[in-house]
């Protein structure tokens, strides 16, 4: 038995050979792998995904290590893309990878040819940022998802996915809508992985130390206004974002699973 379908073999136990042909042949795109996209990224894979782009201008810090799939003592400083690349090659060595250490904004949508993805995943952070991909993604005939906040969140069993204008208690998929609506809508319907949980940070609030002077970004990302800096600091626990990542994955198993029974 050859390494690729050992490793699928479970899975094509429980959802059959065709499902593994159609998840080896779907392109997937995910902006952001910070605490969800990373293990949204890794379960893709491990779910039988082989084309995909995961797109992060971020360095490793410090304090990504209590969540992020990527994130160790060894691995600060050093690129996301390129990290998170290496340990999905040394899952299946077969997965085509495409890592673009770059940022998502409207200076940089088109060359990301989003026409050209059959899947189109959100867990960037920025408010900007995210409204113009939400707007973007939805002209494609792409399957887009989107991922809500995940900070700020304890309770696993509140998690939940909603069609973005009908999702309630989320702040964030508030704020969103409300801009979203001033500047035209969206093109199509989409899904969010959300929470309707909202704690408030108990902690003092804390001074996130700027890297060492050996970890400082490209001279290209400097230029792209590259930042590891967030204009606010919130409070989140190891597991919630992992469980926003792949319940993103489930959605596209989900869906890959319909069709391989059409």
């Amino acid at each position: 038995m050859g390494i690729e379908k050992a490793i699928f073999q479970r899975t094509e136990l429980l959802l059959g050979r065709t499902f593994i042909k159609k998840a080896a042949e779907k392109k997937v795109i995910i902006f952001g792998i910070g605490g969800v996209g990373s293990w949204c990224a890794e379960s893709l894979v491990r779910s039988g995904i082989i084309h995909l782009t995961i797109v992060d201008s971020d360095l490793i810090s410090e304090s990504n290590i209590n969540r992020q799939l990527l994130a160790t003592i060894k691995t600060i400083g050093k690129a996301k893309t390129e990290v998170l690349k290496e340990r999905l090659l040394e899952i299946n060595p077969t997965v085509q990878v495409t890592a673009l250490q770059q940022i998502y904004d409207p200076e940089t949508s088109a060359s990301y040819q989003l026409e050209t993805f059959d899947f189109i995943i959100d867990a960037i952070d920025s408010l900007s940022n995210k409204i113009h991909l939400i707007q973007t993604a939805t002209k494609t005939n792409a399957v887009f998802l989107s991922s809500m906040g995940a900070a700020l969140k304890m309770d696993p069993t509140r998690i939940k996915v909603a069609e973005f204008w009908d999702v309630e208690g989320c702040p964030l998929a508030a704020a969103l809508r409300k801009r979203i609506k001033k500047i035209g809508g969206t093109s199509k319907k989409f899904k969010c992985v959300y929470s309707d949980e909202f704690l408030q940070n108990i902690g003092e609030e804390i001074e996130i130390p700027v890297f060492e002077e050996s970890f400082e970004p490209s001279d290209t990302l400097k230029a792209d206004n590259w930042s590891h800096k967030k204009s606010r600091i919130n409070g989140t626990t190891s597991y919630m974002p992992a469980m926003f990542g792949m319940t993103l994955t489930g959605l596209v198993v989900q869906m890959i699973e319909k069709e391989s029974r059409l």
